[in-house]
């Protein structure tokens, strides 16, 4: 088998230790192997570094193992080229393995070319991720906490949210802090309505009549104060995240002009994708490498299930939000795709579907750096061609009886 790297190393990561093993040059055209293990504090990572150089070791590759591979990749990646292996890709013999034997099976497989190293985003890239996905937890938080005050109000027989759209607005958020502070009076909570909701007093009143018992007041008073306070920690991150990622801020910027793509929309996929696209092939490898596209399992001729493999789960939920915004949206490319396949595909593979070719333009964007121009709502019905399509449409008219005379709206 052909040797590929000269000098390499792989590393079986674990949470206190790392098995590294170094394949060299031997005699004649014998290879030397050799390993050690090391712990993993920051001193025994750096005494690794130290015996990884002694070796005169060009690449070193690991195993993703949770978050246990991060900070050794931290230390090395100064001084080494780093790759980071997904685990499906390098399965060793069953009933073969320990920590030596695995250490070793990276190493040859680096050796000989036989994987591909996954893709870790440069250190202003990683630092943007973190921050973009402790929001995105935040605010996912924050939705569990506002479902959790709906529910304690249904259990004292408020129906608050049936008449008020957003029970956290200006007027609901008033009478909330009313019913914690003991005013139980259906009229008194009721004129408390700002704004369009003046105009349901009468259902209000009807709606604020329940049991609110001091038991409530105790549960509604907390769930209020942590939305405060998570509210705070949203806006303390965006704020951080806006700090982080101005250098990028074109990108940014870029990425709005697609439709259903918002700032914050924006700044996670920058977060997950990077700014550099030429580490992914084409728009279609980063598709897959994000699990926005059909899988393949064909054996003996069939086609099995085609489903998604797994990617970055903030990516693909981004994505899906920005799907759901774009199908929303008039006159646009991504949402007559949407509707040309929802009808025969369902919701859910729609959503997938925009998703991908969201990804796919961004991809296109920030490679050229150019801003999103739409093709039109009317893409599709001009890509089979305007006459093909109209006599088609006139000929299952005249089969339903009908007697079809066109004129043109130009004329």
């Amino acid at each position: 088998m052909d040797q590929v790297v000269e000098r390499c190393a792989g590393l079986d990561v674990h949470k206190d230790s790392v098995v590294a093993t170094v394949r060299v040059p031997g005699e004649g055209k014998e290879r030397h192997q050799e390993l050690h293990t090391f712990g993993t504090t920051t001193r025994e990572l750096l005494a690794c570094r130290d015996w990884l150089k002694s070796h005169g070791i060009t690449l070193v590759a690991m195993e993703a193992t949770g978050v246990y591979w991060k900070p050794i990749y931290y230390v090395l990646e100064d001084d080494f080229e780093c790759w980071l292996l997904n685990a499906r890709h390098m399965k060793n013999v069953p009933g073969r393995k320990t920590d030596v034997a695995d250490s070793a099976w990276i190493a040859q497989l680096v050796e000989h070319g036989l994987v591909r190293p996954s893709f870790v985003p440069p250190k202003p890239i990683r630092d943007l991720r973190d921050l973009t996905r402790y929001r995105k937890v935040q605010i996912q938080e924050r939705s569990r906490e506002a479902q959790r005050l709906d529910k304690m109000l249904q259990d004292a027989g408020l129906k608050l949210s049936s008449v008020a759209t957003d029970i956290l607005g200006v007027s609901g958020r008033a009478m909330l802090d009313a019913l914690v502070s003991g005013t139980k009076d259906a009229d008194v909570l009721a004129e408390l309505a700002r704004g369009r909701l003046r105009a349901k007093i009468p259902a209000l009143r009807e709606a604020l009549e329940g049991k609110f018992r001091p038991h409530h007041a105790l549960i509604v008073g907390e769930i209020l104060a942590k939305l405060d306070y998570l509210d705070e920690v949203i806006g303390r991150l965006s704020a951080e995240v806006g700090r982080v990622v101005n250098p990028f801020v074109e990108k940014v910027e870029l990425l709005r002009t697609i439709p259903g793509v918002d700032r914050r929309s924006a700044e996670c996929i920058l977060a997950e994708i990077g700014t550099d696209m030429s580490r992914f092939a084409s728009p279609q490898h980063l598709a897959s490498w994000a699990g926005m596209c059909p899988g393949n399992n064909e054996s003996a001729g069939k086609h099995m299930s085609g489903k998604t493999r797994k990617g970055s789960k903030w990516l693909r939920g981004t994505l899906a939000e920005s799907a759901n915004a774009a199908a929303r949206s008039k006159n646009t490319y991504l949402a007559a795709r949407y509707g040309r396949l929802k009808g025969r595909r369902g919701h859910p593979k729609a959503i997938v579907a925009v998703g991908h070719s969201i990804l796919v333009i961004a991809h296109h964007m920030l490679s050229s750096n150019e801003p999103y121009t739409d093709i039109g709502a009317a893409h599709y019905l001009e890509r089979h061609g305007t006459e093909g399509y109209k006599r088609k449409l006139v000929a299952n008219l005249q089969k339903l009886g009908y007697t079809v005379t066109l004129e043109s709206t130009a004329a």
